[in-house]
This record gives structure tokens, C-alpha cells and sequence, in this order.
């Protein structure tokens, strides 16, 4: 499925890789978390789901090349380390190290809701809620370093439900069950900066597609990317 977006200045793609400890978070259909996105000290950006799992890595995608979208990564054809047969059941086969930065996870005698999820990315230790937190959220990341989330609990409109509410103190809001349906669940405002979709009386070409939507902004040090 093609993915389009708006063009953005480079001035939102310019954020520092050594002061950052989170550098992006990714929505994809505009309403859908996608990944968290860290950068090792080679500028390897690295990819996690909520629930803490590498899903890809690589570095970026320059915004010159065929082909670009925000968010997009190259191939890193470097060294990628694997934990061999010798380690726990719950460590065999996930990455141990990308480049010089290393991933460690939780082993068997964690709560359930940490066992075989990221550690640590590099310098950087995660930490999830547990199970005896809301179901709506409950095993997903609460803390990558000094970095907290929180997510919307299970009373809320069903439209966000479990959905990422905050990142530290950068809110993240919805549209809800009460607006029009090609556009419920959608993001509707990253801090103070708004996004607006088309909804179902602009016709079926049109509808749940952005109207003003940033493709990308660099909002208090994270660049938060929503892709449809």
C-alpha cells in the first residue's frame, strides 16, 4: 500500500542524537502506534513496538532519494549480533547487539508481562506496566530511560482506548466515537499542533485522508511522524 505524506521542512528532521534517548515516535494509518525509534551513537535508529520488540533498524533515508517518506530506513549492512543456543530459552535468537550498541531483555524470572521484552537499547533501560495495571495498557513500555508514556485506560471513548495518551509531558489526543466515522481513532493534536482529516462528506476519495496533517514534527526534542 502506498504511503504519502505532506512535504516538511529539514528542519524538523534535525535532532540532536546525543542528548536524545527517544528520537521518534511513529503512527501509521493515522491512528495506529507504529514504533518508539531510538539512535545509537552511529546513528543506527532502531525501532521498538510498545510491547518491546525490535522490529526494524537501519539508518535513514535521506529526504533527496526516490522513493522517501518519513520514517523510512536504509539497510544497516554492518555487524548484528544474535544470542546463540548457549543463553536462555527466552534470549535464543534475539538480537544482542547492532553495530556497538548492545539489547538486552528480560529473562523467565520477570514479572509476566516483561519476560522476553527490551531491557535495555544501549545506555537506555525500558521498563513496562504490569499486570496489575489497566488492561488497556498493561505490558506496554511505561519508561525508556528518563522518558515516561502513559495510554488511554480501558473506560475511555472506545475510539482510543489503549491508545498512546503521552510522552512525558507532550499530550496526544483523538478523534472520538462522536466524530465522523472516517475519522475516529485518528490523531487529532500532538501538543498544540492540530491534525485534520477529511472526512465522509468529501466524498469516498477523499475521506480519512489528511487535510492538515504534518508529516512530521519535532515537538519538545521528538520527532512524532503520522503516516495514512
Amino acid at each position: 500500500m502506498t504511503r504519502f505524506f505532506l512535504p516538511i521542512p529539514m528542519l524538523l528532521f534535525a535532532f540532536s542524537t546525543y542528548s536524545q534517548e527517544l528520537s521518534q515516535v511513529i503512527f501509521t494509518g493515522g491512528a495506529t502506534l507504529s514504533s518508539f525509534s531510538f539512535i545509537t551513537d552511529q546513528q543506527i535508529i532502531i525501532k521498538i513496538s510498545a510491547d518491546g520488540k525490535v522490529i526494524e533498524w537501519g539508518t535513514e533515508w535521506e529526504p533527496q532519494r526516490y522513493n522517501y517518506y518519513p520514517g523510512k530506513l536504509l539497510p544497516y549492512m554492518g555487524r548484528v549480533e544474535y544470542y546463540g543456543p548457549e543463553y536462555d530459552s527466552v534470549l535464543r535468537g534475539k538480537i544482542k547487539s547492532i553495530g556497538t550498541c548492545s539489547l538486552a531483555y528480560y529473562g523467565a524470572s520477570e514479572m509476566d508481562t516483561k519476560i522476553g521484552k527490551l531491557r535495555s537499547v544501549g545506555r537506555v533501560t525500558l521498563d513496562y506496566y504490569s499486570s496489575y495495571e489497566n488492561a488497556a495498557y498493561k505490558g506496554k513500555l511505561q519508561y525508556a530511560g528518563n522518558v515516561s508514556f502513559t495510554y488511554y485506560p480501558s473506560y475511555e471513548n472506545e475510539a482510543y482506548t489503549g491508545k498512546l495518551k503521552s510522552v512525558n509531558t507532550t499530550p496526544i489526543t483523538y478523534y472520538s466515537t462522536f466524530d465522523d466515522k472516517s475519522i475516529q481513532g485518528k490523531v487529532k493534536s500532538i501538543g498544540s499542533v492540530p491534525y485534520t482529516w477529511y472526512s465522509t462528506n468529501k466524498g469516498s476519495i477523499f475521506q480519512g485522508t489528511p487535510q492538515y496533517t504534518p508529516a512530521a514534527q519535532n515537538i519538545n526534542g521528538v520527532v512524532y511522524i503520522v503516516g495514512y
